[in-house]
């Protein structure tokens, strides 16, 4: 046993010293390597990563996609009645836009730079022709009195309400036409002077599209 004892403290000192400098050389070695393992990653080139990982598809692309995706009719029926269908949203939007001014669904008569300066122009100023709709409808109310001087009133109330819209359409559609010339020499002026004395006749509140300027307002 003695023996045995001595055997064994003999040999416990060597292994426990070559166990510790195997663990102390595996650290240092860790730590040698691992500034080395950080330098190489930060050494490596990062690559840009896009967020939706795809190109981005080109105006025309995605037009022709959504075209594909509207499904055909299947008979001449289905096609009449998607034909009154799109018709009827197209005048409704149109609508929406004579409401609110929006110049970009307008109509192709209310469409255009012509015919919105033929409106800024009339809407600028008093018109005669704003009496027009006021002063018919009291004229037919005194032609209804069984009386002689009261429909004699609303005759000579007529001529005089007749010869005061005429005169002053007259005066709109002749600087209406010299306005025009100056300011647009090279568009087309056609159907924009009617356009123009079919507006003054209208009450204001009720103009489409809305007016945009007051009367005495410089455009």
């Amino acid at each position: 046993m003695v023996r045995h004892a001595t055997y064994r403290q003999r040999t416990k000192f060597p292994t426990r010293s070559r166990t510790l400098g195997n663990v102390f050389r595996r650290r240092s070695q860790v730590a040698a390597e691992a500034p080395q393992q950080t330098l190489d990653q930060t050494e490596q080139p990062r690559t840009k990563v896009n967020g939706k990982g795809r190109p981005t598809p080109k105006r025309r692309e995605a037009e022709r996609k959504r075209r594909q995706r509207i499904k055909a009719p299947k008979n001449r029926r289905e096609a009449v009645r998607l034909a009154r269908e799109r018709a009827r949203a197209e005048r409704a939007r149109m609508r929406q836009a004579l409401l609110k001014g929006d110049e970009r669904h307008l109509p192709p008569r209310d469409a255009g730079p012509v015919r919105k300066f033929v409106r800024d122009y009339i809407d600028s100023r008093r018109s005669a022709g704003e009496l027009f709709l006021p002063g018919a409808i009291a004229v037919f109310a005194l032609s209804l009195v069984p009386n002689l001087w009261a429909r004699m009133i609303s005759y000579w109330l007529y001529i005089a309400l007749m010869l005061l819209v005429v005169t002053d359409s007259l005066i709109i559609g002749f600087g209406l036409r010299r306005q025009l010339r100056k300011r647009f020499p090279d568009e087309p002026h056609r159907g924009a002077i009617p356009y123009g004395l079919v507006r003054s006749l209208q009450i204001r509140k009720l103009r489409l599209p809305p007016p945009r300027v007051k009367p005495g307002d410089a455009i």
